[in-house]
C-alpha cells in the first residue's frame, strides 16, 4: 500500500559566509575536489540525489556519506569547516528547521553556521505496508492499529526526522498507538521493512522505487 503523504524538501548548503569567500577568487575556483557532506547513509533520497550532482559537475566531488544524530553529524562537521566553498552540506527541512528545536544543545545554528546554496529536490512522501500486514487502504490499517493497540510499528530514518514527524501525525490524528523504531537512513529502515523487520514506514518516494 501506498499514499502520498507529504512533501520535505532536501537542501545544499554550506558554511557560512563561504560564498563571499569563493566569489573573490572564482577564477581559480575549484583547484581541488568538491566534498559534499550527506546526512544519510548511501541509498537515500539525499544521496542519492548528492550524487547526481556530483556526477554532473566537471570538477572532482566526493561523496561523504555522515549518518546518524537525526543529521547533526554531518551538519556539525560543515559549520567547522574551512568557509572556502569546498564544504557542502545536502541535508533535510529537519536537520535546519526540526533540530533546533527537538534539540536544543545542537552542535550547530542554523541561521549563523550556514549559508544557503538551493533546494536542490522536493519529494514526495509515501506510506508503505509490508505485504503480511492485512491492510490495503490507509482506512483499514487505521482500523488494525486501534484493534491493536501499542502492537504495530514503523520504521523511521531517525528521532525528528520528517518521516517520523510525519508518522506521529498520523497517530495523533486518527488516535492509534503504534511504536517507532528509528534507524541512521531510509535505505536502512526500507531495508528493515523488507525484511519484515517492521510493519509500516513514511518514506520518500525515491526510496520507495528503489
Amino acid at each position: 500500500m501506498g499514499n502520498a503523504c507529504s512533501r520535505a524538501g532536501i537542501y545544499l548548503l554550506t558554511s557560512a559566509f563561504c560564498l563571499g569567500v569563493v566569489s573573490a577568487y572564482a577564477q581559480n575556483y575549484p583547484v581541488r575536489p568538491i566534498r559534499f557532506l550527506v546526512t544519510s547513509p548511501p541509498g537515500g533520497a539525499n544521496d542519492t540525489q548528492a550524487r547526481v550532482l556530483g556526477a554532473m559537475l566537471d570538477e572532482p566531488a566526493v561523496i561523504d556519506n555522515r549518518a546518524g544524530g537525526s543529521g547533526m553529524i554531518a551538519a556539525e562537521i560543515v559549520a567547522k569547516s574551512a568557509p572556502d566553498g569546498y564544504t557542502l552540506l545536502f541535508g533535510t527541512n529537519s536537520t535546519f528547521s526540526v533540530n533546533p528545536s527537538l534539540f536544543p544543545k545542537a552542535p550547530y545554528d542554523t541561521l549563523r553556521d550556514f549559508a544557503p546554496v538551493a533546494v536542490t529536490v522536493m519529494t514526495p512522501h509515501v506510506l508503505l505496508v509490508h505485504p503480511s500486514l492485512p491492510a490495503t487502504t490507509v482506512k483499514e490499517l487505521i482500523a488494525l492499529a486501534r484493534a491493536q493497540p501499542g502492537r504495530l510499528n514503523y520504521a523511521s530514518s531517525g528521532n525528528g526526522s520528517a518521516f517520523h514527524l510525519g508518522m506521529e501525525l498520523l497517530k495523533t490524528t486518527a488516535g492509534v498507538s503504534i511504536v517507532h523504531v528509528p534507524f541512521k537512513g531510509s535505505a536502512l529502515s526500507a531495508n528493515a521493512m523488507i525484511a519484515g523487520e517492521v510493519q509500516m514506514m513514511l518514506v520518500g518516494m525515491p526510496t520507495s522505487i528503489i
